[in-house]
């Protein structure tokens, strides 16, 4: 497994310590996204992007070339509904659903050329509520289908992250191992795994420390009505222990990237970024 993963592991040589980022979409005009990042002093970004049209595709390429942001990973999900919650979350999020599973295997291939094409080494998603029991047709079944989009990108190069939350640390870590391709990582949601009630992410890297590659910087509070996720909350106000977090991360010899992301929209998503900025920076030291 580890001399499988070597190649994806070590693409060029280790940053010295942590970089903080931000997570942005590229919506229709990536070069302004990067820009934002840019403009808060930042040297690393994920970007989403569901369109991967050739128009596109120059697109990225473009304000990629022309940006000093390095991009770090490609997040991707896939056609049909998603609903983050824990009633509708199960029959709705990534690739677990037999319903929209074809097509969204199928746009995670797409993800994996794009960022091919674009230099981007990884790309990241959610693959949904991954069974906890292991003799479930539809662990099975989710296994096969990861398996099948991990091997197309090894195909091409690239490596697939997937995003914590809606599954326990030990069943991702069940699933990464019988996945077997050897590019199969983790991206760390600091917040996801509070928000649904999975774990918390100092924990979470006694177990599935070793893979992973990217990271979402995220705070929230635990879910305390067992009909609604947790809530998320500014960097510094939730239950993520940031010291403790980033020793751990660093013992790990975790050298990628943090990349804030805050779940909200309007002038207050700024403002909370830019606090995060500040305390993440104060903890790094």
């Amino acid at each position: 497994m580890a001399a499988a993963a070597a190649p994806f592991a070590a693409r060029a040589a280790a940053p010295a310590d942590i970089r903080l980022g931000l997570y942005v979409s590229a919506g229709t005009e990536p070069a302004a996204a990067l820009k934002k990042v840019q403009d808060l002093g930042l040297p690393t970004c994920q970007l989403a992007c569901q369109d991967y049209s050739p128009e596109m595709l120059q697109g990225v390429k473009q304000a990629m070339s022309a940006s000093p942001v390095e991009v770090t990973s490609l997040g991707s999900s896939g056609p049909g509904k998603s609903v983050y919650d824990f009633y509708q979350g199960p029959a709705t999020i990534g690739i677990v659903p037999r319903e929209t599973r074809r097509a969204r295997v199928d746009h995670l291939k797409k993800a994996c050329e794009f960022a091919k094409a674009c230099g981007i080494s990884s790309i990241q998603t959610h693959f949904g509520f991954i069974p906890e029991n292991p003799n479930d047709p539809l662990y099975t079944e989710t296994v096969g289908a990861i398996r099948e989009v991990a091997t197309h990108a090894k195909d091409n190069g690239v490596a697939i992250l997937a995003e914590t939350g809606q599954e326990t640390p030990v069943t991702l870590l069940r699933t990464i191992l019988e996945v077997g391709t050897g590019n199969f990582f983790v991206n760390l949601d600091t917040a996801n795994l509070i928000l649904y009630g999975k774990g918390n992410p100092v924990d979470a890297l006694e177990v599935i420390g070793q893979y992973v590659r990217g990271m979402h910087a995220k705070d929230g509070l635990f879910p305390t009505d067992p009909k609604r996720l947790g809530r998320e909350v500014p960097i510094g106000e939730g239950k993520v222990d940031w010291p403790k977090l980033i020793q751990r991360l660093r013992a790990l010899n975790y050298r990628g990237a943090m990349t804030i992301e805050r779940e909200i929209s309007g002038p207050r998503q700024l403002e909370d970024v830019k606090k995060a900025i500040a305390h993440l920076q104060k903890v790094l030291g």
